[in-house]
């Protein structure tokens, strides 16, 4: 009988915790913004090290958050798009510049080509800050 009791409680109690949930859940979208500036602190690296590439981007509200970057690799050459998520609440801040960044380890020497998205232009066509660095 004790038994039993016991695993009843156990039961209830668990029931309870898992029926607790009480977050909300939010509408968010997520979509590129564009990268107004990049600071890269040396164009000439050794191989092996690291260096920290920031990115600038002008996000149009309080509710614009940075999610993450898409960094495509062909050979030498790398493409950077910034992505921004938004919370689809009322928002009361205008517009900000928010910075972020990514670490850049190269393994092969070289020149290496940065493209940041930064928009597009009258005919849809997408534009480029590029960047190089040489590595030793």
């Amino acid at each position: 009988m004790k038994k039993l009791f016991f695993t009843t409680m156990a039961l209830c109690t668990l029931g309870f915790l898992f029926s607790c949930d009480t977050r909300e859940e939010n509408n968010i979208s997520i979509s590129r913004i564009k990268i107004d500036s990049v600071k890269i602190p040396q164009e000439k690296m050794d191989l092996f090290t690291t260096q920290t590439i920031k990115t600038y981007s002008t996000y149009a509200s309080g509710c614009d958050r940075f999610y993450d970057y898409d960094y495509r690799i062909d050979n030498l050459n790398r493409f950077v798009t910034s992505y921004t998520y938004k919370e689809n609440n009322a928002c009361t801040q205008a517009t900000y510049v928010g910075a972020n960044q990514f670490n850049f380890k190269p393994v092969e020497k070289g020149t290496y080509t940065f493209k940041f998205w930064n928009g597009k232009d009258n005919a849809g066509n997408d534009l480029w800050i590029t960047k190089t660095i040489v590595v030793e």
